[in-house]
């Protein structure tokens, strides 16, 4: 892993995993079902393993599909396409059922991730052991999962300009935020404000303020997220957006 570690090593008792969903009744099952074998991993032993669904004003089966797979949900009144403030009423679920359980804050690792994306096993391993290690933030990589349906060197052009930060050699980092593979310290979520309640980039908007404060932020390319290559957006500026100039613009720069 590289990146900017900081702080003393702390431990997590609660893995809180927050998922915004916006009519997603047909990925949603995966990406649950994939999360399902990451929060069965034997390296999260001690640690209580809770994912938690937002229904973003959702029209069709999403809050269902969500209760079959044995997730928490909660639904957002208003209406839908406010993913920061989705991602914000998770978090803030998970940080107050903690502390309920007197859990501080600063021992709550909060894992995003997207209703059409689906992580590793080993995904939460790693944000276990980026949270033992004193850091404050986690920002991981996507891969597209299915290249149908786009234009040929689609694929590659992607990996051209996505990849680009590793001609820096050995010692580069990643540029890349993605609300589909970020971890984020309880306490340093609430420092920060949390999530702001936004349409779009607020994932940028949270880290930005991060990194404001001084917080630890590790950038790894391990264990990256697979996520849908769907040219129509949930978010205006989201990876959708980007999947889709890709198609009509082959020098895109994803983010």
């Amino acid at each position: 892993m590289t990146g900017a570690a900081g702080g003393p090593a702390r431990g997590v008792d609660v893995l809180g995993v927050l998922v915004p969903a916006r009519d997603e009744e047909e990925l949603l099952p995966a990406c649950l079902a994939a999360l399902a074998v990451a929060a069965a991993a034997p390296g999260l032993a001690g640690v209580t393993v809770e994912v938690v669904v937002v229904a973003d004003g959702c029209c069709d089966g999403t809050v269902d599909r969500a209760a079959e797979a044995g997730a928490t949900v909660l639904s957002r009144s208003a209406p839908g396409g406010n993913v920061g403030a989705a991602r914000d009423l998770g978090a803030r679920h998970l940080l107050g059922q903690a502390a309920r359980g007197r859990v501080p804050a600063d021992r709550v690792w909060l894992a995003s991730t997207d209703a059409d994306s689906r992580v590793p096993e080993n995904w939460l391993v790693l944000h276990r052991t980026a949270a033992e290690a004193g850091v404050q933030a986690l920002l991981g990589t996507v891969a597209v999962a299915d290249w149908s349906g786009h234009p040929p060197g689609g694929a590659a052009e992607f990996a051209r300009t996505y990849d680009a930060w590793r001609a820096g050699g050995v010692d580069a980092v990643h540029p890349h935020v993605h609300g589909a593979n970020l971890g984020v310290r309880g306490s340093a979520y609430l420092d920060v404000g949390g999530f702001p309640p936004v349409g779009e980039d607020e994932d940028r908007a949270l880290v930005t303020a991060l990194v404001r404060s001084g917080a630890g932020v590790l950038r790894t390319p391990a264990s990256p997220v697979l996520t849908s290559s769907r040219r129509v957006a949930r978010a205006r500026a989201g990876f959708g957006r980007d999947m889709r100039l890709l198609a009509v613009r082959p020098a895109a720069v994803a983010r």
